[in-house]
């Protein structure tokens, strides 16, 4: 779970480009939920992006010896 959907709601200030907004407003789009979405989408992203660097070594590692050696297994398969 990427965040804990029960913890208590928080307010806040944004600020926020005024004709977007009276859009949004114009086309009854929940803001909160909006930011929410969006927020969450990028944390994933953020958080993708970290890993994959984290972790950059051991997958060239990885791969290299994919490269050199081939997948566990691939002498067992039969197709």
């Amino acid at each position: 779970m990427l965040f804990n959907p029960q913890a208590p709601k928080r307010a806040t200030n944004l600020s926020v480009n005024s004709d977007l907004l009276r859009q949004a407003r114009e086309l009854d789009i929940n803001l909160s939920a909006a930011f929410e979405e969006t927020l969450s989408a990028l944390v994933v992203e953020k958080k993708q992006q970290a890993w994959l660097e984290q972790n950059k070594h051991a997958i060239e590692v990885y791969n290299q010896q994919v490269e050199a050696n081939g997948v566990f297994g691939d002498t067992l398969r039969a197709f």
